[in-house]
């Protein structure tokens, strides 16, 4: 008489990039613990946490290829969780962002992440988006939230009532002001995407996250190259992992006072060394445009994780 089939273990969240790199860090065990909390439903604190922001960033590729995050924001209750495995978002992306015709067309790879400056809190959901009546909808293939290290705590002290973002301006090159506030910047947000991502959702799915530090840990090179230290994390190896497979990137920045942001697309590839590991990466294109955002946030409190800047 045989007995009961022994359940089938859960598929790892993780694909081929992640698995490598978290091989070369030497943290699969960690990795795993940390691929627990990676579902694809909305929990209820999940969705009342959604409900709460004013902005959502997302990053997806373009018609063209090209890896771009984008900022959407909006009144509390913008982004809704419609269903267990669903959001919604009323508003799109403004006609001039690089990724405005793609999100109108549909189906799109999309990473999310909310991002809360106020409680140092994060989600991310990260799927398969598609135009609908008010705006997108989103279908979660990837959901979970990170803990607050390397966050910094802002306060939203205005949200300018129906202010329309600048004409988009846009480059090959980063302009010394760019430089500047890349250099003095304690946040960005990076998007990549799985091996092959290109508009369809024919494929793993896109990611958008979260970098930060103290004022400097990003490093200008040159007009058309970055360089960051990646810190010690949750061992997941979201974006680098997608990074070993496909080297697109797209990275955004946002001016916590003015509401600009700095949204640059290229490549990007991990250097590990003894001392660490760096982001290295290259600009193909950047779009700069004023007043993208009518939020308008204090000046940050430092999370205390951040380590001291290289060299200082």
């Amino acid at each position: 008489m045989t007995g009961s089939p022994s359940p089938s273990p859960s598929p790892s969240p993780y694909g081929p990039g992640e698995r490598a790199v978290q091989r070369r860090a030497g943290v699969i065990a960690q990795a795993d613990h940390s691929g627990l909390a990676i579902g694809n439903g909305i929990r209820d604190v999940a969705a009342a946490f959604l409900g709460l922001q004013p902005m959502l960033v997302i990053g997806a590729a373009d018609q063209g290829g090209q890896v771009w995050s984008s900022l959407l924001t909006g009144p509390p209750g913008f982004v809704t969780a419609t269903g267990p495995h669903s959001i919604g978002i009323t508003g799109r992306v403004h006609p001039g962002d690089p990724l405005a015709s793609t999100l109108a067309k549909g189906p799109t790879s999309i990473g999310t992440i909310a991002l809360d400056p106020r409680t140092r809190r994060r989600m991310r959901l990260n799927g398969t988006a598609r135009p609908s009546a008010r705006g997108l909808a989103v279908e979660a293939r990837q959901v979970f939230s990170n803990c607050p290290k390397y966050l910094q705590k802002r306060l939203l002290e205005e949200a300018v009532p129906g202010r329309a973002p600048g004409a988009v301006r846009r480059a090959a090159v980063l302009s010394e002001a760019q430089t500047d506030a890349i250099r003095t910047a304690d946040t960005f947000f990076i998007a990549t995407v799985s091996a092959g991502d290109g508009a369809a959702a024919t494929s793993g799915p896109a990611d958008a996250s979260h970098r930060g530090g103290l004022p400097g840990f990003v490093t200008v090179v040159s007009p058309t190259r970055l360089s960051w230290p990646d810190y010690p994390g949750n061992a997941m190896f979201l974006t680098l992992g997608n990074l070993e497979a496909d080297p697109r990137a797209g990275l955004l920045f946002v001016d916590w006072v003015s509401g600009d942001t700095l949204q640059l697309t290229g490549t990007a590839r991990t250097e590990f060394s003894e001392s660490g590991r760096t982001v290295h990466f290259a600009l193909d294109e950047v779009a700069w445009t004023p007043a993208a955002s009518p939020l308008r946030w204090s000046a940050p409190e430092y999370s205390p994780a951040h380590p001291p800047l290289r060299g200082a």
